[in-house]
């Protein structure tokens, strides 16, 4: 797998965007704070650094406190109440000895769009595999009521945990009826989708779905499989897939909430096509 490319490192410590931007300023540097602002200088720090963040910089480190302090001439208190924020929300890793970083095992998920956990991962350089733990014909009553069919109808099931860059991200069971299904018995899960061995072998492709996110404590498995510790949060996921009109997939996962994130996008012209976001149908 080819590694993920770096823009060169330029002055300061940060990636070099090769020029500054049309409005003479460099989109990876810091910004002046407003000192008559209401608004706090650590809130403003705190804006500032998740600007340049979605930017691209930091991509080799995350700037020390002194190196703070002077560029944006602040105190050190601000600096670290701006820190502290960063790392409470997951975006930059401190550890003892090391320098600070940014936190890129954390896998966003668009939230309103049909979504490939795979795919992403493979974008982002990450190397994606799964630890099939079953994959067989089973009947499940309350699994069949939600995909519309009789209480005793055939059905396959595929239960993986779902491992990023070798540490485990998801515990992942998906139901689908036997009918359609059957051919996947065949597929192997190492490193490869649902989505696309099902349009592959079964020539059933999902193309929407709604999905419903919860937090949750997982059970004991579940735990020991996501190498959680005890009474540690995740969050729970049940999806129910669609082809056209055809529910085809109902899916039970269990994410690790420290490495996953859902994000949602919005316009005015959004509010128009509906009053309530639809959930993301991920693929995987």
């Amino acid at each position: 797998m080819t590694p993920p490319q770096h823009r060169p490192t330029g002055a300061h410590g940060r990636n070099s965007p090769g020029g500054a931007d049309p409005g003479g300023q460099d989109p990876y540097g810091p910004r002046p704070l407003d000192r008559g602002s209401p608004l706090p200088l650590w809130a403003q720090l705190l804006a500032d650094l998740r600007r340049r963040m979605e930017s691209g910089a930091f991509t080799e480190e995350f700037p020390a406190e002194h190196r703070l302090t002077s560029e944006y001439e602040v105190s050190r208190h601000t600096v670290r109440e701006a820190l502290r924020k960063l790392r409470a929300d997951g975006l930059v890793i401190a550890e003892r000895g090391r320098a600070s970083r940014l936190d890129t095992r954390r896998i966003q998920q668009p939230l309103g769009s049909l979504y490939s956990l795979f795919r992403e991962l493979e974008a982002q350089g990450v190397e994606q595999r799964s630890e099939v733990l079953r994959l067989e014909r089973t009947a499940d009553a309350v699994v069949a009521g939600h995909l519309g069919l009789v209480p005793d109808a055939p059905l396959v099931v595929l239960e993986r945990l779902r491992l990023a860059d070798g540490e485990p991200l998801a515990h992942d069971t998906a139901y689908l009826p036997a009918e359609v299904a059957e051919p996947l018995l065949d597929a192997d899960f190492g490193h490869t989708s649902l989505y696309g061995e099902l349009a592959r072998r079964c020539g059933v492709k999902v193309s929407g779905g709604r999905e419903r996110i919860a937090p949750f404590l997982p059970d004991i498995r579940q735990a020991w499989l996501l190498g959680l510790a005890d009474r540690e949060a995740a969050f729970a996921i049940e999806r129910l897939g669609r082809a056209g009109e055809r529910p085809v997939e109902w899916r039970e996962t269990v994410v690790r909430g420290d490495r996953f994130a859902f994000v949602a996008e919005w316009s005015d012209a959004s509010q128009a096509v509906a009053l309530a976001p639809r959930a993301a149908a991920p693929s995987a």
